[in-house]
């Protein structure tokens, strides 16, 4: 087998290391720099000859360095675990709730528990790089489960709780599933209408509450932890021993919204470099963090936060209530009090909403209070961020007075840092917190780059950027134009192994020389800040030939009219562009929006003198306040386009439709009552 060592530029522009220059970090201590020595790796790692592979029983080249962190040693899942049992063997690791009270397991119990599941899984006859299901809320049987069959030579697989039962069917197929571990009845009914279909599946595993059948082939979590007593440990021991850093341990399926999900796999190394890696970037201490796991574990960058991070160092993860999302997440948070803490955009906005719905009942005295400190926060967040460490005046006493008080009712008064990832998230929305003294970091990924890609720090940010390439990997902006926009490239070893039995679309994802093709437009600006700035499938062709990111034009609208919440731009092969709307509405316990106007916007409505509630109220009665508004907002969007491109016909006009509702149901878009407004005069692009 042979690495070799690859140049920083590879069929476009390169930022890698190099581009870090002065912020370029040394290893972090106890990290081994590995010889590029085939003598030296055949001890760790499988024979392989190519980068990538769509088969589960193949092991692919390492993207390996000579020295840096592309050349630290690679190890697998239950090497890295050996290594924080063998520091914090009585450090809390898992936190859940029994009976109303907080239980927590040590490393030591924690990696018992997964022994013990995998010789369950191998009593069960689970066989090597076969998959075992994992469908239900996070919880210490989640993670035991994945890391039980990872230890017992399986592919751990997350299956979304949202799931149809046609796509549970489709992973646990795809993935030949020879169990299927879920959390209760509801998710069990999904299972068994689809069993027969699965000739690989062996037993089901419920995991929550009592069973209401009995089978030969169902077991509660009790009764699974007890199958595998009689296996030998040698057995176990034998079969971690055969674990190789550079083979497929796990399989992330992605949304499907363009077909059939694709079943990403992950190698040993593709999660242990990543996090060892990315964790290092942030400055995080072993022992001394705690998290909260409420995201969904089929996703990427959950799984790599929660379950990853937790185990690489020795962090405690406090497990939130199925119901977390909504509404019981504030409690938990109040509870654990983390010093680390992830949110997708939706969990910050959601927090933005409901900390506004209070500010709107203040007393005027107290809004001028919050608005005040909010001012010296946003001053000094924009200083720290720009080196300049100037604190404005007043700015003990807003901590003081406002940003204690809400980071502790929040839960994040031990907070340290505070990360957003897995979709764009507004400026608005980042200033709100930075205002408040919460700035909230970028990262950027995907699941075929195991998670992330870019990271910020409290140390190295900017407001819309998503950060800084990590150190040992490389970023490639493939055929940029003359703004510096191309399409962003991975290189590094965190760039997964293949799609598993998927050769055409493999070779779609990862180009000849072996980088990622993420689909994503971005640019970097002077100091190596990456800068997401659309989506190459998502460009708009107009009729006239101008190609158009909609993403920026959405957001700019939105920033504009505060009470529209969703904004999707079309026109493709069209002479003008048009925009669908919303309102920014109450969403319900199962995450439809209702007919309720946000306490947000029912301020907005009482400001322009409309009395309204109610979205289908403004529909009914078109309300001018509301819709001129709207189009004063669009015009000014318009007035800051570029109005004609140097040759050829002008882009038409822009036209908005407000819609009553719009849902999103799987890959579709569903619709009601949609009311046309007013055609808004000015050319658009």
């Amino acid at each position: 087998m042979s690495l070799h060592k690859k140049s920083s530029k590879r069929n476009g522009v390169a930022v890698g290391d190099q581009l870090n220059g002065a912020t370029k970090k040394l290893l972090p201590e106890g990290l081994k720099v590995v010889p590029l020595s085939p003598a030296t790796l055949a001890t760790t790692l499988a024979p392989a000859d190519q980068l990538w592979s769509t088969s589960r029983d193949k092991a692919v080249k390492l993207r390996m360095e000579g020295s840096g962190a592309a050349s630290y040693t690679p190890i697998t899942i239950h090497q890295m675990f050996l290594e924080t049992l063998e520091k914090y063997p009585d450090h809390p690791a898992l936190a859940f709730k029994k009976e109303g009270q907080w239980v927590f397991w040590t490393f030591r119990q924690y990696y018992e528990q997964c022994r013990a599941a995998a010789k369950s899984f191998l009593k069960l006859g689970l066989e090597r790089y076969h998959g075992v299901g994992i469908l239900g809320f996070n919880s210490p049987e989640w993670f035991i489960a994945d890391v039980g069959c990872i230890f017992a030579g399986g592919l751990a697989t997350g299956i979304y709780t949202t799931n149809s039962t046609e796509a549970c069917h489709y992973v646990a197929a795809n993935a030949e599933a020879n169990i299927l571990v879920v959390e209760n009845q509801k998710q069990l009914e999904k299972i068994l209408q689809v069993k027969d279909q699965l000739p690989h599946l062996k037993a089901i595993v419920q995991y929550k509450g009592e069973l209401q059948q009995k089978a030969p082939f169902l077991y509660t979590w009790a009764e699974f932890m007890k199958l595998g007593e009689d296996v030998p440990e040698a057995q176990l021991n034998a079969m971690i021993d055969s674990l190789r850093a550079n083979e497929c341990c796990t399989l992330i399926y992605t949304s499907g919204t363009t077909g059939n999900p694709k079943g990403v796999m992950l190698s040993h190394d593709n999660l242990t470099w990543t996090i060892r890696t990315t964790v290092y970037m942030m400055a995080v201490k072993p022992a001394e963090e705690v998290v909260v796991s409420y995201l969904p574990l089929s996703h990427a960058a959950a799984q790599v936060f929660d379950i990853w991070m937790g185990i690489c160092y020795a962090m405690t993860t406090y497990f939130a209530e199925p119901d977390a999302l909504k509404g019981s997440l504030g409690t938990t948070l109040k509870e654990a009090r983390p010093t680390c803490f992830l949110g997708v955009p939706r969990v910050w906005e959601k927090m933005q909403e409901k900390m506004k719905a209070v500010g709107v009942k203040a007393t005027p005295m107290r809004k001028r209070v919050a608005d005040w400190a909010k001012s010296i926060g946003l001053q000094y967040n924009y200083s720290m961020m720009n080196g300049e460490n100037r604190v404005p005046w007043g700015f003990s006493m807003a901590n003081a007075m406002v940003f204690k008080k809400v980071r502790a009712a929040l839960g994040l008064d031990r907070c340290k840092i505070c990360f957003t990832g897995a979709a764009p998230i507004t400026k608005e929305t980042l200033e709100y917190f930075m205002s408040l003294n919460i700035p909230v970091m970028e990262i950027y990924g995907m699941s075929e780059s195991s998670g992330p890609h870019t990271v910020s720090s409290n140390e190295e940010y900017r407001i819309t950027s998503c950060g800084k390439v990590m150190t040992g990997c490389q970023t490639k902006l493939d055929n940029p134009d003359e703004d510096g926009n191309g399409e962003i490239c991975f290189w590094g070893r965190h760039v997964f192994m293949g799609y598993l039995n998927m050769p055409d679309k493999t070779a779609e994802a990862i180009d000849q020389n072996g980088w990622l093709h993420s689909g994503d437009l971005g640019k970097h600006d002077q100091t190596g800040f990456l800068y997401i700035t659309g989506r190459i499938k998502e460009l708009i062709i107009t009729a006239g030939g101008e190609n158009i990111p909609p993403v920026p034009i959405e957001d700019a609208l939105k920033a504009e009219v505060p009470i529209i919440s969703n904004a999707m731009l079309i026109g493709d092969k069209q002479k003008f562009l048009s925009m669908l709307l919303t309102l920014k509405c109450v969403v319900d316990d199962n995450a439809e929006p209702t007919d309720e106007l946000t306490p947000e916007a029912l301020d907005f409505c009482q400001r322009n003198g409309v009395r309204a509630t109610k979205v289908s109220e403004i529909i009914a009665n078109k309300e001018p306040p509301i819709y001129t508004a709207i189009q004063e907002g669009l015009e000014r969007v318009n007035a800051r386009a570029t109005v004609q491109r140097p040759e050829g016909p002008e882009v038409g006009h822009t036209r908005a439709r407000l819609l009553y509702k719009w849902r999103r149901t799987g890959t579709h878009h569903e619709t009601e009552e949609a009311h046309c407004c007013e055609d808004v005069p000015g050319e658009n692009k």
